[in-house]
Parts: C-alpha cells; structure tokens; sequence
C-alpha cells in the first residue's frame, strides 16, 4: 500500500523520473531498518526541501563528493555503539557523485571493506546543475558541455564502465539493474544487502529532462537500452571479470537506431542527414560487447 512506502510520493521530482521509480523499488525490498547517506545531486533537492521530506527511514544529505564516506562513518559508528546487527546501509549517489567527483571515496569505501551498499542512479549526465557532461555519458550525446553542432557529434568519449571499475576491488557483489526489469532489480538489491562487505548496484535511470523524450516513455527507454544491447544486465560476485553472469538475454537484438531515435540528445545522428558512420561505430561496439559476453558464457559451461 501507498502509506507503507517509505519513499513517499509529493516530491518534487520530473514527471518521469527514473531514478525515482528506482529508489523506490529500493526501498520496498530494504525495508525500515535502512539508513541513507545521499549525495547532493537530484534526489536531495526534489526530496528534502526545508521543512519537508520524502523520506520515511533515517536519512542524511552528504556532499557531493562524499556519502560513500558519510555512510561508512555510519557502519564505524554503529558498530561502536554495538547497534550494527540488522541494520542495512546504502550510500545514494548520482553519476558526478559517484563516476567523478565522488570516486576517490567511493573507492576508499571499497578498499575498507565496510559493509555497505552503494548505489549508483545512472542518468548519464549531471542532471542537476544544467545537463553538463560527465564520464558516464555515452558516446555521441548531447549535452550542455558537449554540444553537437556542425563540427561535433557531442561526445567524443565512450562511456566509463563504472561497475567494471568498482568489481575489480574485489568487493562481495557488484551489479547492474533497471527499473523495467522489476523482479531482477529487487533480486540484485536483495543479494547486495545480504553480502558480507562491499556491494555495488548500477541502476539505469532515464532523464526526461536531460535527455528529452516524453516522461511516459522512460520505463520503455529502459527496456529497450537492455533489448538493444546497449545496457547489459550483470551480476559478479568477487572480481573474476570472466566469471560475469549476464541475468538477461534478448532473445533478438534490436538496431541500437531503436533506442537513440527515441531522444532528442542523439537527434544530430538522425537529421539533417543520417550519421550511418556514427550509427555503425555505435552498433559495432555493442556486437563487439556482446560477442565476448557469449563467449564467456560458452567457457562457463
């Protein structure tokens, strides 16, 4: 029921929102024994605006560049107290929160081994302050920063593989999700809470406003970057790379074409004229992605 959700509605979030939908999915399998430790970023301003808030469990704002930090002050501190048992904590952060400006302590949290749950809502930009650029932004996006025009595709870099980076720490669990894949979402977030140590969840999160579709779409946005292969649903427990389990195949494919043509921050690839070269690079490196995942798949048999 509505009145047991412990990410309320009435926040000030974009209709649409993915990462809203996500941090509630979170939540419902977490349950009230939670504490949060959120980044500055989206989430913290539409959900915490003086004197209101969208949140029903313990939950504390840390800067920008600090929650893995703030959250594993917390595991430190309750453990002090002898009141860790039971206790689950999630450290909240966006894609500048966790893929720049907050990676160094992200990866202090890591190496520590504390026992705490980060996750990273992956809107491919940051949002919040103007849709700049970010190195979780895909290749040939347009954003605030990269802007593309007569002499620019937008970005010119590919995208950094962030739960790659985190796995390679070793940690108990790392993984991918998105909220149009319900069921393994909330399976993900039930392993990661229940690891000994570090875990880690990417969670795929469209922006309406950033990357300008219609809000009723962001569900299928989210399916169909899984169906095209463009976003891969994994899980790896330790850092064997080789060891990955894909959770989802698409049975066919679908032409990446189908999921950039359905936002206005890859419209330069499809007019004036078709950027087939572009087009093709894209689709080439997700066949390139996907033939090496079936051959591990192969060797895991």
């Amino acid at each position: 029921m509505a009145s047991d959700e412990l990410f309320t509605s009435g926040h000030r979030g974009c209709a649409g929102c993915g990462m809203a939908a996500a941090v509630r999915m979170v939540l419902q399998e977490a349950g009230p024994n939670t504490i949060v430790a959120n980044a500055t970023g989206c989430l913290e301003v539409m959900t915490t605006a003086y004197p209101e808030t969208a949140w029903k469990i313990p939950w504390i704002h840390a800067a920008f560049e600090n929650a893995a930090a703030v959250a594993s002050g917390i595991d430190v501190a309750l453990k002090k107290l002898g009141k860790r048992e039971g206790i689950n904590i999630l450290a909240f952060g966006g894609d500048g929160g966790t893929y720049d400006i907050g990676f160094q302590a992200l990866s202090g949290m890591l190496e520590r081994g504390h026992n705490i749950t980060y996750v990273v809502f992956d809107n491919e930009a940051y949002m919040n302050t103007g849709i700049q650029r970010c190195s979780s932004t895909p290749f040939a996006a347009s954003t605030t920063t990269s802007p593309a025009g007569k002499f620019s595709i937008g970005k010119k870099e590919k995208k950094k593989p962030i739960a790659s980076i985190v796995a390679a720490h070793d940690i108990a669990y790392t993984a991918t999700a998105t909220i149009a894949n319900y069921r393994d979402l909330k399976k993900k977030v039930r392993k990661a809470l229940d690891a000994e140590g570090p875990s880690f969840i990417q969670i795929f999160s469209p922006c309406p406003t950033g990357w300008r579709y219609p809000s009723e779409l962001t569900v299928e946005l989210s399916r169909m970057a899984v169906e095209t292969g463009i976003f891969v649903l994994w899980e790896l427990e330790g850092s064997d790379m080789n060891k990955i389990k894909v959770t989802y195949w698409p049975k066919e494919r679908k032409p990446v074409e189908e999921y950039l043509k359905m936002q206005r921050r890859f419209a330069h690839l499809f007019k004036p004229e078709k950027k087939t070269d572009i087009l093709n690079k894209i689709q080439e490196e997700v066949d390139e992605k996907w033939k090496h995942l079936e051959e591990l798949n192969e060797m895991a048999r």
